[in-house]
């Protein structure tokens, strides 16, 4: 018998997110703890690349949580559905109605989950003071350049504090995929960003223009998640960079919640504990009254003993009257043979 590859998958699914050594719901650095897991899902940064011969497409699809699977392929162009992020790069030249594709993955597992993305978490505090947040880096990847030879790729993700964005404004369904299907029969919404840069790019998706200009100049800043720049780095390597504001990076936001969380509950729990106490303070109460007043002694003592002897009877009589109501409601009315 045949196993279908989803089924597999989603077998392997486990052991290919503990083989990855990251986990962005538990994520502890310094000492302190953060969850990124409501970022989880398949989103994407669309970003346009124009020069004098030909105009680039590239979607960056990601999901900084699980592996992409299926939204790892589109438009005929295979990624790897082990990976976390992908691009997907069209080109389309000005002087010809040819139009090339390539799909690259950027960060993620080797097929079937081996290898490693070899993680990396840090603290915007370790490099500035005054920031706070993190920088995650994700491996993984390859990319082939305009020499067509191969090399390295991974991404960077800076996380910046936010406390006024969850992280997901600006990020909108795709009207034409939402409600698809995966390979394993789960509901995959995407969510799409489309960040269009200036014109007067380097080639090589670097985001500085020849003035001197900052790379988030041209985006719109009320999205949360924004692209900054692909391009090679010092050691030859591709680097992806994205730039995602959201509260869940705060240094503290997840204590906080916590505490705001036990605080909750700490209130009822007073309120049962102070119930309980009034109550046995008036038994006790009650008991030293009735034995030193009138020398009670048993159930004597108790305050309303004959009515706390009485309850179960009561209620007995309670539930039989309960029974009776109910069953003279289901029987017939009118006069009966004799």
């Amino acid at each position: 018998m045949r196993i279908p590859s989803s089924l597999l998958l989603s077998s392997l699914l486990p052991s290919i997110v503990a083989a990855s050594g990251f986990d962005c719901e538990k994520i502890r650095v310094d000492g302190i703890n953060y969850n990124l897991g409501p970022l989880g899902g398949v989103h994407e940064v669309y970003h346009v690349d124009e020069t004098e011969e030909y105009v680039t497409n590239t979607t960056y699809v990601l999901n900084i949580c699980n592996i992409l699977k299926s939204a790892a392929n589109r438009d005929g162009l295979k990624c790897g559905t082990s990976k976390n992020i992908c691009g997907f790069q069209y080109k389309n030249y000005r002087d010809r109605p040819e139009k090339d594709g390539v799909a690259f993955p950027i960060a993620g597992l080797d097929p079937m989950g081996h290898g490693s993305k070899d993680p990396e978490v840090t603290r915007l505090k370790q490099m500035d003071p005054d920031r706070e947040g993190l920088l995650v880096k994700l491996a993984g990847g390859e990319f082939y350049n305009q020499d067509r030879k191969k090399k390295e790729a991974r991404a960077m993700i800076e996380f910046q504090c936010d406390p006024d964005r969850s992280g997901l404004e600006g990020l909108v369904n795709d009207k034409e995929e939402e409600g698809t299907n995966d390979e394993d029969g789960s509901e995959n919404e995407r969510r799409r960003v489309r960040v269009r840069e200036e014109d007067g790019e380097d080639g090589d998706g670097s985001s500085e223009d020849g003035d001197g200009s900052s790379p988030d100049e041209g985006q719109d800043r009320t999205r949360s998640l924004t692209f900054k720049s692909f391009g090679s780095a010092d050691d030859d390597s591709y680097v992806l960079k994205l730039d995602w504001r959201t509260r869940y990076a705060c240094d503290h936001y997840k204590d906080d919640k916590d505490d705001a969380s036990s605080n909750h509950w700490g209130f009822f729990t007073w309120v049962i504990l102070i119930l309980f106490l009034s109550i046995a303070a008036y038994l006790v109460f009650g008991s030293w009254l009735n034995y030193n007043r009138y020398g009670a002694r048993g159930w004597d003592l108790l305050p309303h003993g004959d009515t706390i002897r009485d309850v179960p009877y009561l209620f007995q009589d309670w539930l039989r009257r309960v029974i009776n109501t109910f069953q003279g409601a289901g029987s017939r009315g009118g006069y009966s043979a004799v």
